[in-house]
């Protein structure tokens, strides 16, 4: 099974990136963040045409989650537990269905945080805190899940080309990384670091300054799975070249391979 997670920075401005995606990496599943559209306007029937089921939370302009995989996905769940109150589209939980049993995959798009003096980033660091609680929720299942997308989190210096121009940043500042670190010390594996351990491995490179062209990228895109998955771990892969697209969003898609 291919699992894959991009944020694409609006579905509609690049579904032919995504219908290539598709048929390139052959993902079975596949978690997208920043759709930036309401679920009817998402552009469900260019990739039914290529043999995915959609889900989708979505929302107006901003935010907006959505899963796509082969398999027929069940037990659809929108929001992250833990604040009745939050509106932004940024959780989407589904369940699906393999012979050695049920996978559960989840896509997500934490807040940026930024800036960091602002409400922006305690709701940033509220939001981990429920996903901690959710990943305990999930664990005590003990079945294979992924937790996959978006999680604006560079979680190590060799995470930056320069870590030092991130100093003050909301996703390098070291609250977020220690509690990314205390999402990893529930027993989830980080999927990338269990397969590659080198450094210069980057999921984003921003649109200004030339980041693309130097290689001044960050690795903020993550999956992180349960123990249950992690054994099945066989390969990672950051797919780089799709943003060398014309018109590119500034993440790149990143892809697990669990033999099940």
């Amino acid at each position: 099974m291919r699992i894959a997670t991009w944020n694409i920075n609006s579905v509609r401005l690049r579904i032919d990136h995504l219908t290539a995606f598709l048929d390139e990496a052959k993902p079975d599943i596949l978690c997208l963040q920043e759709i930036k559209c309401v679920d009817d306007a998402f552009p469900r029937a260019q990739i039914e045409d290529k043999g995915y089921s959609v889900a989708v939370n979505g929302q107006k302009t901003f935010n907006g989650v959505a899963i796509v995989s082969r398999l027929p996905l069940e037990d659809v769940t929108r929001g992250l537990p833990g604040d009745d109150g939050d509106e932004q589209a940024r959780y989407i939980e589904a369940v699906v269905s393999v012979k050695t049993g049920a996978v559960r995959v989840a896509s997500l798009y934490l807040p940026n945080g930024n800036p960091p003096d602002s409400e922006k980033y305690p709701y940033k660091l509220k939001w981990l805190d429920r996903l901690a609680d959710h990943a305990r929720t999930l664990l005590a299942l003990e079945e294979p899940f992924a937790l996959a997308g978006d999680y604006n989190v560079i979680p190590q210096a060799r995470d930056a080309a320069h870590p030092e121009q991130w100093t003050g940043d909301a996703l390098y500042l070291p609250q977020s990384r220690a509690k990314f670190q205390s999402l990893l010390n529930l027993g989830l594996t980080e999927a990338v670091r269990a397969c590659d351990d080198r450094d210069g491995l980057y999921t984003f490179w921003d649109y200004q300054a030339g980041a693309w062209q130097k290689n001044n990228g960050i690795r903020i895109d993550h999956l992180l799975l349960s123990p249950q998955a992690a054994d099945h771990l066989k390969a990672a892969h950051i797919h780089k070249q799709m943003r060398a697209h014309e018109k590119p969003s500034d993440h790149v898609p990143v892809s697990i391979d669990l033999d099940l």
